[in-house]
């Protein structure tokens, strides 16, 4: 079998929201509707479309993401979904679909190399923007599969999040000795020490549990 990752630069609404806001949508689809998973601090946007385009059915919502449940599915509002070349070419989709950085990231699977091939040039030649992110024979499918980018290699840490952690790391925190206290990257970012520090250890459980399978 064969497995390769399309980036689609004009993959369609879902992905035009996330270059507007830096969101990350991921898609299961379900036929008659679709669950959506949203992260990275821009759930209204998200949200906000998501109703125009096809409706909201239910919510969850937390301070870091948004779990939606769709009132139809996108492909019965969008004739022109990708989808439809893993049919002519025999491809299979994996599960999710994921948007981010305005671009719609696919993860297909084939029994022939040259079908993700084929698949690949009938969206080139339809004037689609498509980029192989990874191609490789593989002899065994995980749930998660392979990192499609860094993009996905990393967790998804709140603006405030990065912020915090990105000033400690520049700043020398994980230096050896230590260069600055939380104290200091509180007053760098302008908040209090327990928030900052509250910031830096969600930012480094985040980090600690997204790299800790692969390495």
């Amino acid at each position: 079998m064969y497995e390769a990752t399309f980036r689609i630069a004009d993959g369609g609404a879902y992905a035009d929201v996330t270059a507007a806001t830096g969101a990350r949508i991921e898609l299961w689809c379900n036929d008659h509707c679709d669950l959506l998973h949203v992260t990275d601090g821009a759930a209204d946007e998200v949200l906000a479309h998501v109703e125009s385009r096809v409706g909201v059915r239910e919510r969850l919502r937390t301070a870091d993401e948004l779990v939606v449940v769709t009132a139809s599915c996108l492909k019965t509002q969008d004739p022109d979904h990708v989808e439809r070349y893993l049919v002519r070419h025999d491809c299979l989709l994996l599960p999710p679909l994921r948007y981010a950085e305005g671009a719609k990231f696919c993860r297909l699977l084939a029994l022939d190399s040259s079908a993700l091939t084929g698949c690949y040039r009938d969206l080139v030649d339809d004037g689609y923007a498509v980029s192989v992110e990874t191609k490789r024979e593989v002899d065994s499918v995980t749930q998660d599969g392979p990192l499609l980018t860094l993009h996905d290699a990393l967790p998804t840490l709140t603006p405030r999040q990065r912020e915090v952690f990105a000033t400690a790391r520049e700043r020398g925190y994980y230096r050896i000795p230590r260069e600055v206290s939380t104290a200091e990257i509180a007053d760098a970012v302008g908040v209090e020490r327990r928030t900052a520090e509250e910031h830096l250890r969600r930012a480094e459980n985040k980090l600690v549990d997204a790299l800790a399978p692969y390495l």
